[in-house]
Formats: structure tokens, C-alpha cells, sequence
């Protein structure tokens, strides 16, 4: 008879930080063994008859100090089997994506980091982060929830620049990627511009979400 196979859901928990113009990741030290005091993804069992999204949510309430109402939206990435990535015993993990509604966080407990910049992590977390990262690239622009969840209702040419080039690792040229927001069904730009560049130059067009 096959013994079943515990499953787990780790998170990517994402924000955008317009100060560092990077897209952070939050990550926070473990309390137990294996790997206690290391740093890790927030991650906890799929409880029985429990759905994915409220397992992300309880990790990442339990295990970075979210408040649950600044939680913006979540999604499913891909999974992770390999039978030795956990040293207890196998265990499959579930990777799901996590963004925020900055303005209802507050006094967390996460570490937040560049992606480019992320801490060595518990079990095979550097790996789900690697492998992860092109997938939210792809999904930015195609997935209004995930991309209005890192952004937010209205933002900046210059923050869509940011934040393609935190996920993807390449600045676009501005043109190119105005125009592609501009075939994001429920994306529109505005006429107003952002305030004067304290360096000068002309301000950066506003977009915005469709109600």
C-alpha cells in the first residue's frame, strides 16, 4: 500500500517598494528544527478539506505577521516533488504567489528583500524562488490581479518600469511597455502625471485600474 505524501504550501509574498523602487519578498526565520533560526518562505501543511488560498493566508498571517484584510490577492505557481527536499520525510510543496495592500500593513514581522538580494533559505527554497521568478515575470501584465496586487489601483509609467525590471531583471524601453499596458483589459492610462522628478525631466504618466 502507498503511504500518502504530505503537502505543503510555501509562498512567495511579494510587494512593491516605491522608496527602493523594488519588488520585495518576504521571508521570516523558522521557529523549530529542521533549520531553526534559518530563514524561509512562509509555508505550512495543507490541512484536511482546506483550499490553497487559505493555507497561504494562514501562513503568511502566522508566519510574517500580516494583518489578513492586507492581503490583495493570491494565485498558484507549481509544485515541487522532489522526495528529498524536506529531511523530516517527503513532502510536496505547493508554491503560491501573495501580494499586499500596503497601506493595511502594519508592524509585520517579515524580512523583506530585493529578489535579487534574497537571504539563503531553509530546505529548497532558494529553488522555488529561482524557479518561481520567471513565472511571475510572465504573469505581470497578463494577470490583472496579480499585477494591480503589486502596483495597486493607480501607479506610475516610472513604478511599471520598476517593477518589470525587479521581476523580469531588464528595464524595458518605456514605449515598448506602454504599449503593452495598454492591451491590459481594464487598464487605462490617465492625463494627469505624478510630480516633478526632483532630478528634472518630464513626470511620469499615472495609470489606473477600471472600476
Amino acid at each position: 500500500m502507498i503511504e500518502s505524501t504530505l503537502v505543503s504550501v510555501d509562498v512567495l509574498a511579494l510587494r512593491f517598494d516605491p522608496h527602493s523602487r523594488a519588488v520585495l519578498l518576504g521571508v521570516a526565520p523558522r521557529a523549530f528544527d529542521p533549520f531553526a533560526g534559518a530563514m524561509a518562505l512562509p509555508g505550512v501543511l495543507l490541512g484536511k478539506g482546506e483550499r490553497l488560498r487559505d493555507a497561504a493566508r494562514r501562513a503568511v498571517t502566522g508566519k510574517l505577521g500580516v494583518p489578513s484584510a492586507a492581503i490583495s490577492a493570491t494565485g498558484q505557481l507549481t509544485t515541487f516533488d522532489e522526495p528529498s527536499r524536506d529531511p523530516r520525510g517527503p513532502t510536496l510543496s505547493i508554491a503560491l504567489w501573495c501580494t499586499f495592500d500596503v497601506s493595511r500593513m502594519d508592524g509585520d514581522r517579515a524580512t523583506w528583500a530585493p529578489l535579487d538580494d534574497v537571504p539563503p533559505l531553509a530546505f529548497d527554497h532558494d529553488r522555488i524562488v529561482g524557479d518561481c521568478r520567471p513565472m511571475l515575470a510572465d504573469r505581470l501584465w497578463r494577470d490583472a490581479a496579480f499585477t494591480a496586487g503589486l502596483l495597486g489601483g493607480e501607479f506610475t509609467t516610472a513604478q511599471a518600469l520598476d517593477v518589470t525590471e525587479s521581476l523580469t531583471g531588464d528595464r524595458p524601453y518605456p514605449a515598448n511597455l506602454s504599449r503593452t499596458m495598454e492591451r491590459v483589459p481594464g487598464l487605462e492610462r490617465t492625463e494627469r502625471h505624478a510630480a516633478a522628478q526632483p532630478k528634472g525631466g518630464r513626470p511620469p504618466l499615472v495609470w489606473r485600474w477600471s472600476p
